[in-house]
């Protein structure tokens, strides 16, 4: 029996991310080959001729699983009845702005989005918040949806996930698809903590621990942290423009695994509502390990944290409670 569409949200979809995105899950990148979708685009006014050049892109790609297309500027009409939103769109840091002015413009926006999905979405629509400074917009969204189970609202740190396995995966010169369980803990922002301490690697004589196989402490506790926290910044400066490509496919790993599953023995990074699970704050959204079954996500308990660790995890909690406090100071202004 073929399977009902799902309805999926990009927001921001004429900008680069969303035009990389778009089209990856219009081929079932996303969802599985199986699962048709109609695509959801909301982009602001001003974006309106672009929005439907990739309206005509996608009619010209004669994607099979793609079922229908709405591309509108009219935010209750792009929430309409979605099961997933991936929030793309938001406000950018501008040269010479503070980070309460950027903080202050994403408020407004996650505020409208939010109501909006309140109001229109499926009861219970997945949202991922992909947009910066993710974390803290994708705590405004929970506030203003309270309808929405917190669970269901997320935001994406698989990016950076993927961006350390790719760097232990060129270190020892091995395919990515076998490194698995690093971690990313915290904000996605260049305090976060990418850990290694529980990640191993596939071999043919069973699993090695990565700190094993590196054999390069100095190496894991120092470039390796900074390439993953800075690599955002790095591929600005390589390519003139943000990482579009790779934060489309992570969105993708992202959902995908939420919905399908994490393969059994392995995990990954979100960015997740905080229960003060390894003594981090509660009521923050903080990226922790998960394991995904049945639509649903759990954070892996009992993993050994040492005192290097213990830092890191803490210093990037203080900037998410720091970023809270500051969006709440911008909600009631």
């Amino acid at each position: 029996m073929a399977k009902d569409p799902v309805r999926v949200l990009v927001t921001g979809a004429a900008g680069q991310i969303g035009y990389a995105l778009v089209p990856m899950i219009a081929r079932g990148i996303m969802l599985g080959p199986d699962q048709p979708v109609i695509l959801h685009m909301l982009d602001i006014p001003p974006a309106t001729e672009s929005l439907n050049g990739v309206k005509m892109e996608l009619t010209d790609a004669a994607f099979p699983l793609l079922k229908g297309v709405v591309a509108t500027t009219d935010v209750a009409e792009a929430c309409k009845d979605v099961n997933i939103a991936v929030m793309v769109g938001g406000f950018p840091r501008k040269e010479g702005m503070e980070r309460k002015d950027v903080m202050s413009k994403n408020v407004s926006i996650y505020k409208a989005q939010a109501s909006a999905l309140e109001q229109h979405a499926a009861k219970d629509v997945k949202v991922l918040v992909v947009a910066n400074p993710a974390n803290t917009n994708a705590l405004i969204l929970k506030e203003f949806a309270p309808s929405i189970p917190e669970k269901n609202i997320t935001c994406l740190t698989r990016l950076d996930h993927n961006r350390a396995l790719g760097q232990v995966a060129e270190r020892l010169n091995v395919p990515v698809s076998t490194v698995k369980n690093v971690i990313i803990w915290g904000n996605h922002s260049s305090s976060q903590y990418p850990d290694v301490n529980h990640a191993v690697i596939d071999s043919p004589d069973g699993e090695k621990a990565v700190r094993d196989a590196v054999s390069d402490d100095a190496w894991l506790d120092g470039e390796f942290i900074k390439v993953v926290q800075q690599r955002g910044a790095a591929i600005i400066k390589a390519r003139k423009l943000s990482s579009a490509l790779s934060a489309a496919s992570s969105a993708c790993d992202h959902i995908r695994d939420w919905v399908l599953g994490t393969p059994k023995g392995s995990w990954v990074s979100m960015g997740v509502y905080s229960d003060g699970s390894y003594n981090v704050p509660p009521g923050i959204i903080y990226s922790y390990p998960v394991t995904c079954a049945n639509g649903d996500w759990t954070i892996v308990q009992g993993l050994s944290i040492d005192e290097k660790s213990r830092a890191k995890l803490d210093a990037t909690a203080d900037e998410l409670v720091e970023e809270k406090a500051l969006a709440y100071t911008c909600i009631s202004e």
